[in-house]
């Protein structure tokens, strides 16, 4: 079994706010869409049952992060790729051989506070946070350490 493992997922908060997450069935969605093969590769090969997750609200006024969530149900094949009326459709991505993956996750809870990002990016000890350093990927890694130190920043 691997330790534990930490994320942050982006979604622009008109699309997919942490607060429909909220209304969602169970609290839980699946986390679609994602067309880029790193994040990808991270949501088919690492992010697992139990993971925490920094909800991030990109693309918004301002941006940063909303709530939190965990994963419940590891990496399987995005059907939103095999669907042509899905404005997440991809031609080349077939049911036997699927090229894009998406997760389950589940609310755990909203953050006491927003965090922006020009507050994050404030903070002493998340200076190597890939969402600091201008990485634009929908999910990304958080190391044990950051995501103690966004938890305690947000007062939890």
């Amino acid at each position: 079994m691997t330790s534990k493992q930490y994320w942050l997922l982006k979604s622009e908060a008109e699309c997919f706010s942490f607060n429909d997450l909220l209304k969602a069935p169970k609290q839980t969605t699946f986390w679609d869409g994602v067309r880029n093969y790193q994040a990808r590769n991270f949501l088919r090969d690492r992010l697992q049952p139990g993971d925490g997750v920094l909800f991030y609200h990109s693309n918004g006024d301002p941006a940063g992060v909303a709530g939190l969530a965990e994963v419940v149900r590891a990496g399987y094949p995005d059907h939103t790729a095999f669907d042509s009326k899905n404005p997440h459709f991809d031609p080349k991505s077939k049911p036997d051989s699927p090229t894009w993956y998406m997760v389950d996750i589940k609310a755990v809870k909203a953050l006491p506070r927003f965090l922006s990002l020009a507050e994050l990016k404030a903070t002493k000890g998340l200076e190597k946070m890939p969402l600091l350093n201008n990485s634009r990927l929908s999910v990304q890694p958080v190391s044990e350490g950051e995501w103690k130190i966004v938890l305690k920043l947000a007062g939890l």
